[in-house]
């Protein structure tokens, strides 16, 4: 539904209703999961030192978080749904999966980049990803405006 719709605003105040209930499940239940929520999303942030005890955190809040949404006849969109570790780590970091089938979710692979508000960031959160793309995004745009300029230049001749 469009932000400019009736029912929008209802609805928004219903989703952070949902995550206020979320937190508070999570508080009582003793399982340290940060919850930041932007409109319609949500994003469960664990902050271990080992991935194995986040990726456990995670597979529990993501079960409160689901059961609560069963309850409200909502669902969770797993297309949407993705994981990712940062880590400061030297060398190769390679993260173990979510495995959510037990609650009949997919398997959710550790991404290698995270884009937020148009910024992108690797696992270190390093600015180079973000950097790369726009360069590279700029340098093709200058040659497609290179070719387009050609094209105008011949219209105009003939």
């Amino acid at each position: 539904m469009g932000q400019g719709f009736a029912l929008s605003s209802i609805l928004s105040t219903i989703y952070l209703a949902l995550l206020h209930i979320l937190e508070n499940c999570l508080k009582f239940s003793k399982i340290p999961i940060s919850i930041l929520s932007f409109v319609n999303d949500g994003l469960f942030i664990a902050q271990k030192k080992s991935i194995s005890i986040s990726n456990s955190l995670l597979f529990c809040s993501y079960n409160i978080a689901s059961i609560l949404l069963k309850k409200f006849r909502l669902i969770i969109e797993y297309a949407k749904t993705e994981v990712f570790h940062f880590s400061r780590l030297n060398g190769i970091l390679n993260p173990l999966l979510l495995d959510l089938s037990i609650l009949g979710s997919p398997i959710l692979h550790s991404k290698e980049t995270w884009k937020y508000l148009g910024f992108i960031f690797d696992r270190k959160l390093s600015f180079y990803p973000h950097i790369n793309f726009y360069a590279n995004k700029a340098i093709s745009t200058i040659k497609y405006m290179k070719i387009l300029s050609n094209l105008v230049c011949r219209l105009i001749l003939n």
